[in-house]
């Protein structure tokens, strides 16, 4: 799997879409719902279903990161299923604050 910044990515088993923002240190299997992304624009398999213990859900616009590897993720549509690098669950960022303007 080639994890190159900018590189888009799809979801197999929800309607989940990616871009890579950071990719990992060393290589990695990026998976959603329990399954391995595939390549944006690649056809989706039928009959594929999120896996109950990867059901955490992305959301549009949020960044999911892997401290182990550095990976940072990009939710460009959300889905049902949860981002994983190696079976390790990707944790949402949280907004950074801005210093203050006086």
């Amino acid at each position: 799997m080639d994890l190159k910044p900018g590189s888009r990515w799809k979801s197999a088993v929800c309607s989940g879409e990616f871009v890579i923002v950071r990719p990992p240190k060393t290589g990695g299997v990026l998976a959603c719902g329990g399954a391995p992304v595939i390549q944006y624009g690649a056809e989706t398999p039928a009959g594929a279903t999120v896996s109950p213990d990867h059901a955490g859900g992305v959301i549009l616009g949020k960044r999911y990161a892997d401290a182990d590897s550095g990976m940072v993720v990009l939710a460009s549509k959300g889905g049902q299923g949860g981002l994983s690098l190696d079976d390790r669950p990707l944790v949402q960022e949280d907004a950074k604050k801005l210093p203050a303007s006086d």
